[in-house]
């Protein structure tokens, strides 16, 4: 027991240190999970726990930089409180291998993303944002289909946000902000069917929260675009890793 939790907190570690730098790091979590034997419906409950903690931290340091757009912000999180209880209800009755070949695709297809397109516009520099409507409807997709994989929502807003060329600190900092109420709102969904681990779901929370303070600083140093090329890396990797498992399963 003791392995699986200092397993589960320095997988927390590293990526609360993804989220907090790039916003893409719990998306790891989940095939991580899985491939050392856990049910994927226990990974995926235990990873929207541990977020609960992550978002806290990450939008609380985002907003003392002022690199949070906390009238989209507002918005966002309207659009997918609703959303993620709903998602978290989906992934109850979905078939597990059917949740492991989304999850397996979104992480292979955001890492081959983010190493297209992350490049340039992880020095995009123009102060385009979203209007409200799209705000509620693009927090609407992301809080359902974060829930429903235990992505945490920010896999799912970023590419999205960096194609629509909103700079990318204040992308970051929105998928910060998103992925708290997706957390509370999938752990509460999650909670009456008993899948939550209490004491590893606090040691992945305690990696993720400590990670995710020392990332979410860095972020405003660091270059983005070796952040983000690593990141694109382990994502991809990741999601290939995935695929062959469920590729096994079926054949």
């Amino acid at each position: 027991m003791e392995i699986y939790l200092l397993g589960t907190a320095l997988l927390g570690l590293v990526s609360g240190f993804m989220i907090g730098c790039i916003g893409v790091g719990g998306v790891i979590i989940v095939p991580i999970l899985v491939q050392a034997g856990f049910p994927v419906y226990t990974a995926i409950a235990m990873a929207m726990a541990g977020y609960i903690l992550t978002g806290i931290i990450g939008t609380w340091i985002y907003i003392r930089k002022g690199s949070l757009d906390s009238s989209l912000a507002r918005f966002l999180c309207f659009g997918a409180m609703p959303a993620a209880v709903v998602g978290s209800v989906v992934a109850r009755v979905t078939p597990s291998v059917v949740l492991e070949l989304i999850i397996g695709l979104l992480t292979a297809l955001s890492g081959i993303q983010t190493l297209l397109r992350g490049f340039r516009h992880s020095v995009q520099t123009s102060e385009q944002t979203l209007s409200k409507a799209r705000g509620l409807g693009l927090g609407s997709f992301t809080g359902f289909i974060s829930s429903l994989t235990g992505t945490g929502g920010p896999v799912v807003l970023i590419p999205i946000m960096l194609w629509l060329e909103v700079p990318i600190l204040t992308t970051v900092g929105l998928a910060q902000a998103i992925q708290l109420p997706i957390a509370v709102l999938a752990t509460i969904g999650n909670a009456p069917s008993g899948v939550i681990d209490p004491t590893l779901s606090l040691a992945l929370g305690g990696g993720l929260s400590v990670g995710a303070w020392f990332g979410a600083r860095m972020a405003h140093y660091l270059d983005q675009r070796v952040l983000r090329g690593l990141v694109a890396v382990t994502l991809l990797g990741v999601g290939l890793l995935l695929l062959g498992k469920v590729l096994r399963a079926i054949l």
